[in-house]
């Protein structure tokens, strides 16, 4: 019994197994090893669940001391092979532990994550009990002590779940994105709808539309002809080298929106409130531009604002400020400071020709040999509308020119009422809303009733006003007597005999005898009672044309002789 120790169970008690010594450890404890048993072939070493690969354990009789456990030691005595959950008892002992039932050699790994193989409660080195092995989720126990497996999802469940959720975010995110889609388009919708009802509301206010025109117009009804607002200025041209004048009037009809040139001619005529008739050069020179401005209002029935005096040197300057002007010239006008004969003009004949100031200067006051005055007055106006055009649109902008001018302008305009005025003017000048038109009137000066419709109603927004009843007969002189002060003398007899008067001019030639007529036979009494006013003999009096803006005739002959002072 020194030598060995029987261990195991059989017959003897311990498994048939012989045990001898074969040394002892660092300790004095013996080492013991296995003598194999004739009776059963040798067991494979049983796995240790707790690592002894020494062959010891505590505990077992109580003394404390090791005890050896033999291997292959089964505490529970059944000697049955590992729990294979599946069955797999032929599994090849070569090819390792498969819970499967799969040979090792297949090369697959199944998943086993989602159950838990039964591990029986162990005892614990110091005696205690071990815990069983928990129960995997989805194991249920049965009675008979062996777990039962549920069904779960497995990982094409997960797959589909996950898919369903995915394609439910990404609907709905789609949704989401078609309706931002739609509020976008709606708001942009509704921007186009205003955009158009605004530019559909400006072109129609603009007059732009095609068959439609803007309030106030020439084809409106909104507002009549002669309850539409004007802003009017009188322009006089001083030609400082020629010494000759040329007038127009600028007009703002700020119900149209519309802007206009008027060219006067200086044989318009003009009455004042005493019944004096002169022409309109002749009233800038004697009268100044208050009297004449007066006697504007008078004969066109406007409501003039103020008067601007433009000498040559000044319209110089404004054009050379605005950046020179373009225009279409009707001729080629030579350069008044040429000395030699046969030099280049200084405007060229052509359209949208670039004139400096210089060059404006020359073109507006330019008139031609056989030319009437209305040709070069048409040139003015040409070089005011030219530039107007380049002048600023901006009121501070134009008032800043007209202040750089440094002219004395006539009471009650300023600089900046001229400036604001002028804007406006080049605003409508540059969209295509202003022209150019000429006052027409008869050789004696005078207007007609279609003038008055043409230009004095539907322009300047005026009547030609008519001599009330029972108002001084109008004389119209002619003088022929080829004295110029003949004229002045007989204005002055024919006011103090209480008629009016209306310079005629001088005619071309004298005549040896005078004529005083009448057209309508109403006016013969009148023109006998002017006969003998200035001394003419009855004989004179005759039936024949009159200027429509007078009632009687008067031609001076070399027979009149003047009344003494």
């Amino acid at each position: 019994m020194n030598d060995r120790y029987e261990a195991g169970y059989g017959e003897d008690g311990y498994g048939g197994d012989q045990y001898e010594i074969v040394g002892y450890d660092d300790y004095g404890r013996p080492v013991y090893q296995q003598v194999p048993s004739r009776q059963q072939p040798p067991q494979q070493q049983a796995y240790d669940p707790y690592g002894h690969q020494q062959g010891y354990a505590q505990g077992g009789d109580g003394t404390g001391r090791q005890q050896p456990i033999p291997p292959g030691y089964d505490p529970y005595g059944t000697r049955q092979a590992p729990y294979d959950p599946y069955g797999a008892a032929t599994q090849d002992p070569g090819s390792g532990y498969d819970p499967y039932g799969q040979a090792a050699t297949s090369g697959q790994q199944p998943r086993v994550t989602e159950q838990t193989a039964y591990i029986p409660q162990q005892t614990r080195p110091d005696g205690g009990a071990e815990p069983a092995a928990p129960v995997a989720e989805g194991q249920k126990a049965g009675e008979d002590g062996e777990f039962a497996f549920v069904e779960e999802p497995d990982g094409e469940s997960e797959d589909v779940i996950d898919w369903l959720k995915f394609t439910e975010n990404r609907t709905e995110r789609r949704e989401e994105a078609r309706r931002r889609a739609r509020s976008r388009i709606i708001a942009l919708g509704v921007v186009l709808a205003l955009v158009v009802a605004g530019g559909a509301g400006y072109l129609w206010y603009a007059g732009k539309l095609p068959g439609v025109s803007a309030p106030g117009t020439a084809t409106g009804t909104t507002v009549a002809a002669g309850a539409q607002k004007r802003d009017v200025i009188v322009v006089h041209l001083h030609d400082t080298g020629k010494r000759g004048t040329s007038t127009v009037l600028l007009v703002d009809n700020t119900t149209t929106k519309r802007g206009s040139t008027v060219l006067l001619p200086n044989s318009l005529a003009l009455s004042d409130d005493s019944g004096t008739t002169t022409t309109l050069a002749k009233s800038v020179d004697d009268d100044g531009s208050s009297g004449t401005r007066d006697q504007l209002d008078t004969v066109l029935g406007t409501d003039i604002q103020g008067t601007w005096r433009l000498d040559t040197p000044y319209l110089q300057n404004l054009v050379e400020l605005v950046g020179n002007i373009e225009i279409d010239t009707d001729t080629d006008v030579p350069d008044p400071d040429a000395k030699e004969k046969g030099a280049a003009p200084l405007v060229h004949q052509g359209r949208d020709q670039t004139l400096s100031g210089k060059a404006a200067v020359a073109y507006a006051t330019y008139r031609g040999p056989g030319e009437t005055e209305n040709a070069q007055l048409k040139r003015f106006g040409e070089v005011m509308q030219g530039t107007l055009r380049k002048l600023s649109s901006d009121p501070s902008a134009a008032t800043t020119t007209v202040q750089t001018l440094a002219q004395i302008l006539d009471p009650p305009l300023t600089d900046k009422d001229l400036g604001t005025f002028l804007a406006r003017l080049a605003d409508l000048a540059k969209d295509g809303k202003y022209r150019t038109v000429q006052l027409p009137v008869q050789g004696d000066g005078t207007l007609t009733a279609g003038t008055s419709d043409s230009v004095v109603k539907d322009i300047l927004g005026g009547t030609a006003k008519s001599p009330d009843a029972g108002s001084a007969v109008r004389v119209a002189v002619q003088n022929a007597t080829g004295a110029k002060d003949d004229t002045e003398k007989a204005r002055v007899t024919l006011l103090g005999g209480g008629f009016g008067f209306i310079e005629g001019g001088t005619a071309s030639g004298a005549r040896a005898a005078s004529e005083v007529v009448y057209s309508d036979a109403a006016d013969k009494q009148n023109a006998t009672e002017v006969a003998k006013t200035l001394g003419l003999p009855a004989a004179a009096v005759a039936k024949g044309a009159v200027s429509s803006g007078a009632d009687v005739l008067v031609v001076l002959g070399q027979d009149y002789r003047p009344a003494a002072s």
